[in-house]
């Protein structure tokens, strides 16, 4: 019984998972989980102004989930390989940009 009852929460959290990835706005709450935060330090973020969010009454936070994929994905880290090409072609150039 035990081991059924453990299942069942197992695919209850599987669900609430994929909620959250159909929906466009999230909850701090959600928004938290989505980025595998904490919710305190999500709300340090946007304290500081250093993730998009919206605080449409100036009290629930809000945020876009799309937004929320573009800031995760900034400030891209190159490749050894992409690196090896840029030194190539700036060498075959003769050294200028």
């Amino acid at each position: 019984m035990d081991n059924i009852l453990e299942r069942l929460k197992s695919i209850e959290r599987k669900l609430d998972e994929l909620a959250v990835l159909n929906k466009e706005t999230l909850t701090l709450k959600e928004a938290a989980k989505y980025l595998d935060l904490s919710c305190s330090h999500l709300y340090k973020l946007t304290y500081s102004k250093q993730i998009p969010h919206y605080k449409p009454r100036g009290k629930n936070v809000f945020f876009e989930r799309r937004e929320l994929d573009k800031w995760l994905l900034q400030n891209r880290q190159a490749t050894k390989a992409e690196i090896e090409q840029a030194a190539n072609d700036y060498e075959a150039k003769g050294g200028e940009r």
